[in-house]
């Protein structure tokens, strides 16, 4: 299959502090990716290098074929779907829940004079349905539930029919029930074979949805562990990953995570 993503050896720094070290990485068509690890342990900065906003210090990243510093990165960057707190606070709070999604198309936040197409319009109609947010299509930005907020930004990051999805901490703020329903959108997102490659940043083993199939565990800048879910999520490794013991169980396709104490 044909790579996605390729990063070679990446390391990130700033100052005199190492983000990323030495990170050697590849994501496939068809992969869905979960990346793992502690507060601090790099997650963003790779998706930063991922969606092409961020070069390596050293090392090289190839994203769809193209290669960081020797290919425009604004003509890049709309065949990469990205969703972060950090874009969403970009969004104007008075703009419609319809413009968020469809100024995607144009790789902007904020709808000025731009001008859109009936398929374009239908596009942004089917994705809002698509995540169960058609009816808010009216409504304000501002004014959704953070549950909401979450699921438009998703609804725009597949704008553009990217061929490369980023999801930085999409549960994030969510309580359960918006927790459950948005894993529950993923999940559906993750076994739809049209869908692009995926990855998806979380800090909990219980954010993963069911349909992902590929595991990288970060820890303080670099892989701790990589490849097929099935083998790489053990509780050893997560344990070393977050380093505290952990024991892990498994029910209906969900995985949980536990502090390990022994009995006495």
């Amino acid at each position: 299959m044909t790579d996605v993503l390729d990063l070679q050896d990446v390391t990130i720094r700033r100052g005199t502090t190492t983000i990323l070290e030495s990170l050697s990485w590849r994501v496939q068509e068809g992969d869905r990716w979960v990346v793992l690890g502690r507060n601090g342990a790099g997650k963003t900065t790779l998706l930063q290098v991922a969606s092409g906003r961020m070069h390596p210090t050293s090392g090289t990243a190839s994203l769809l074929g193209e290669r960081l510093g020797a290919t425009d990165v604004f003509e890049l960057r709309p065949r990469i779907g990205f969703a972060s707190a950090a874009l969403a606070d970009r969004i104007p709070s008075g703009e419609t829940v319809r413009d968020v999604v469809l100024t995607a198309a144009y790789g902007v936040t904020g709808r000025w004079r731009e001008s859109y197409e009936s398929v374009d319009e239908s596009r942004a109609a089917d994705l809002l349905a698509a995540f169960g947010v058609a009816h808010l299509a009216e409504r304000w930005f501002g004014t959704l539930s953070e549950g909401e907020r979450k699921r438009v930004q998703i609804a725009r990051s597949l704008m553009s029919d990217p061929e490369l999805l980023l999801l930085d901490e999409p549960a994030a703020g969510l309580d359960l029930g918006g927790r459950e329903e948005l894993v529950g959108a993923l999940a559906e997102l993750a076994h739809d074979r049209r869908s692009p490659a995926l990855v998806l940043v979380t800090h909990h083993v219980e954010e993963i949805p069911p349909g992902f199939t590929h595991l990288l565990l970060l820890r303080a800048g670099r892989a701790f562990a990589a490849g097929p879910i099935e083998e790489v999520l053990t509780a050893e490794n997560l344990s070393g990953t977050f380093d505290v013991p952990l024991r892990l169980d498994r029910a209906d396709g969900r995985w949980a995570a536990h502090a390990h104490r022994d009995a006495r």
